[in-house]
């Protein structure tokens, strides 16, 4: 398989996947993003175990991406930018383990270059408190239901998409109008 078309993986958490996955969709270079759950112990969980806060699970994105075209540090800076990693198992309203700052790293060039990016962020006053985004092995992906998935660009006119969803996409397409695929 020639670099144009190899693809890798990144699992992150973020916060609610609604909003992350309207970002990350948008990316040139990331071929598809699912919505789910990682990093707890119960095996198939679904959005209401999730939410109650007991599965261990954080809502998650599967980003499949060319990393010929898009690097994974690349995904990192999106990640970072489109979220407070400052705050301890919090994301605006959502509160909770499940909406924790992680990125789940699948080898050790991810994991090097996860802390390193947070080193980074700390050392160069990037937030005003330390990041407390957690790096953790990847185990397993659980795709969310399928309600979930392409949730902004199936819902968009929702009330908690206009509110919520929409300032976060617009402001990252003007933040990120060079990055974004051409055809939308």
């Amino acid at each position: 398989m020639d670099d144009m078309n190899k693809t890798e993986k990144a699992v992150l958490g973020n916060g609610c996947f609604w909003c992350t996955e309207a970002i990350f969709q948008l990316l040139d270079g990331v071929q598809s993003v699912k919505s789910g759950y990682s990093g707890g112990q119960t095996e198939n969980p679904d959005y209401k175990s999730v939410c109650s806060g007991e599965t261990g699970h954080a809502e998650c994105l599967e980003i499949i991406f060319n990393p010929a075209r898009i690097s994974f540090r690349d995904l990192l800076q999106v990640y970072f930018d489109t979220h407070d990693p400052t705050t301890l198992n919090r994301q605006g309203n959502d509160v909770g383990t499940q909406y924790r700052s992680v990125i789940f790293f699948m080898n050790e060039e991810q994991e090097t270059m996860a802390r390193s990016y947070i080193k980074e962020l700390d050392e160069n006053g990037s937030y005003t408190k330390p990041v407390v985004t957690t790096i953790e092995k990847f185990t397993r992906f659980y795709p969310a239901e399928q309600y979930h998935q392409n949730y902004f660009l199936e819902n968009g006119t929702a009330p908690y998409c206009q509110f919520v969803v929409r300032p976060k996409v617009d402001k990252f397409k003007r933040n990120y109008a060079g990055n974004l695929k051409k055809t939308l």
